[in-house]
């Protein structure tokens, strides 16, 4: 689909605003930064305000990408931190969702149709050593450093599980993630040249650091 019907296909679906995101959200700020240093076209959906179907509103996306080809990508962006620090330790990939988070994105896959998928971005706040860094792409913004992974609806719709009922939350488990996930890049540039999700090492979801090579 040509970029300039992508684009006034998003303005006439149940009026969402394509303003600039919501820069004071360091995680969303960030990728939009990445975004532009990869020279990537988007689109930053304004979630002030919300689509309505069926006579419920629904979630909004945060960015509309381009990727290859004919396909462009609904981003919803889910900021965490890199290892997340808590009373029991620290945690890797932490990768949660709400059913909301699923269930809107299901809406707007479905709405746009073909040419358009869905898929969550994990943006990373990496935190600690540099040495416990994932191997995947770093980005530099404003003092902090991140890293992007992508997992489409689809993929992670298939693998994901409740994690809280009154919570409404769900997640992957850590080896179905570090299998699914790639570097969001993936979307717009040859897989086989990024390497995938660890190309060539980097932290895994129990804190130890992999071997170059494995």
């Amino acid at each position: 689909m040509p970029r300039y019907n992508a684009v006034a296909r998003c303005r006439s679906l149940a009026g969402v605003s394509l303003a600039m995101t919501r820069r004071y959200i360091h995680y969303e700020s960030a990728f939009e930064d990445f975004l532009r240093s990869e020279g990537v076209p988007y689109v930053a959906v304004d979630e002030a305000r919300k689509a309505i179907f069926g006579g419920g509103k629904v979630k909004s996306f945060d960015f509309l990408v381009y990727g290859a080809g004919d396909v462009a990508w609904l981003a919803d962006v889910k900021g965490r931190q890199f290892p997340y620090e808590h009373a029991r330790g620290r945690r890797y990939w932490e990768n949660w969702v709400t059913g909301e988070d699923l269930e809107s994105l299901r809406q707007w896959q479905k709405t746009f149709g073909e040419s358009f998928r869905a898929g969550f971005v994990f943006a990373y706040w990496l935190a600690g050593p540099e040495s416990s860094w994932p191997a995947t792409s770093v980005h530099p913004h404003r003092d902090r450093y991140y890293g992007f992974l992508a997992v489409s609806l689809d993929d992670y719709v298939a693998h994901c599980r409740r994690r809280s009922s009154s919570w409404d939350t769900f997640f992957m488990p850590r080896q179905a993630f570090r299998r699914v996930a790639r570097s969001v890049a993936t979307w717009w540039r040859d897989e086989d040249a990024l390497g995938g999700l660890l190309p060539g090492g980097g932290v895994y979801n129990d804190g130890k650091v992999a071997k170059k090579g494995r």
